[in-house]
């Protein structure tokens, strides 16, 4: 069983939850019109500097996510789950202590927080994502 971490309008709310999910795709215009058009989604491009963009999504209630065109070359597209961590820098190590193989080490996103990319010892990715101190 996993520790609760709180209780929230009368269920349990899990440690760890998911907090983010991001397409990474081949045809970002193409993706971004689908998505768009399914779920009457919000999107919100931002500048990330170096010629690179990403684009928020705004779900309402529940959890956001962004999209990017893939940093990887000749990868296909997929969706990315991050689990909320208190610690990246000690998470990504765990992780690695257990069998995992660190795709993305921890790396900051200015005025937002640090993430990692894990692949786990079956081969599935996660990011660990860990908010900036307000």
């Amino acid at each position: 069983m996993l520790p609760v971490i709180k209780a929230e309008c009368g269920r349990a709310v899990m440690a760890n939850p998911f907090v983010h999910v991001e397409l990474a795709t081949t045809d970002l215009g193409k993706a971004k019109t689908f998505y768009q058009s399914l779920f009457s989604w919000q999107l919100q491009d931002m500048d990330m500097g170096g010629g690179m963009s990403y684009t928020m999504i705004n779900v309402g209630e529940g959890t956001g996510g962004g999209m990017m065109k893939h940093p990887v070359p000749g990868a296909p597209s997929a969706w990315l789950a991050y689990a909320l961590v208190d610690d990246v820098t000690a998470a990504t190590a765990k992780a690695k202590s257990l069998g995992a193989t660190v795709m993305r080490d921890v790396t900051e996103v200015p005025n937002a927080g640090s993430f990692s990319i894990i692949i786990d010892p079956t081969g599935a990715a996660l990011g660990l994502w860990q908010p900036k101190a307000k």
